[in-house]
């Protein structure tokens, strides 16, 4: 039987660290990509490179990443996936922007979301600093994947109008109607509904915690990283 640290050792980031199989790697290493590319678009962006620039750099960044060995070069950061690729991203912006002029546009190994312009036109017109942007996309990223996960989980005739009508209290907040309203609506009793929130919030944090996993190289991170995430919602 597996212990939890053999479960960890074959997270996605924890694979990449290891190194050990260049396939294995690459598909992790994209794998991770593909769902948290757009914070990375939208740091490049708020660090006032067009929306043409901010995609060809996003694209050629994760191409030099793949051909290039960077992980030891972003040491000690390379502890948690996402303080590894701000760091090569920026690293990458300094260094690397001659060179990725000279590429042909669309030429990257990882396409770019052709709507992340129309997405960043709906950020805030605030006055988050890149990084902090960065984390904040990199939080409601992590989110909307933990979302999909549970609505996943939920994808049936029976289970699926419970979700939708409590999804809403993921926050801690409750219904705005009340439970015994909600239950009314639902044909179900105010005690039947607290279980299923109870229920519901605690399988939300169950893949929370799953999927911060993913992301960092030591189970001890996971509560530090979520801590880290959700500050990126203050001030």
């Amino acid at each position: 039987m597996s212990t939890s640290g053999d479960a960890f050792a074959n997270t996605r980031w924890s694979v990449v660290l290891a190194a050990q199989d260049p396939v294995r790697t690459k598909t992790a290493l994209g794998e991770l990509y593909q769902t948290y590319w757009y914070p990375l678009y939208a740091y490049v962006r708020r660090r006032g490179y067009s929306a043409e620039d901010a995609q060809d750099l996003t694209q050629a960044f994760f191409a030099r990443l793949l051909e290039k060995n960077w992980l030891d070069a972003v040491a000690p950061e390379k502890g948690r996936f996402r303080a590894f690729l701000l760091a090569a991203l920026k690293h990458f912006l300094a260094n690397e922007w001659d060179k990725a002029q000279a590429q042909k546009r669309g030429g990257g190994l990882v396409p770019v979301s052709l709507d992340a312009e129309t997405r960043y036109q709906r950020e805030p017109r605030d006055e988050l600093s890149p990084d902090r942007l960065f984390d904040r996309q990199w939080a409601l990223a992590l989110l909307e994947t933990v979302l999909n996960q549970l609505r996943a989980e939920h994808d049936t005739n029976d289970k699926r109008r419970l979700f939708e009508a409590l999804r809403g209290t993921l926050t801690g907040d409750q219904p705005e109607a009340g439970y015994a309203e909600l239950g009314r609506q639902l044909g179900l009793n105010e005690g039947a509904i607290k279980v299923a929130v109870h229920r519901l919030r605690k399988r939300y944090r169950e893949l929370l915690r799953a999927e911060i996993a993913q992301t960092v190289s030591d189970p001890g991170q996971v509560a530090e990283e979520l801590r880290s995430l959700f500050a990126a919602f203050q001030g």
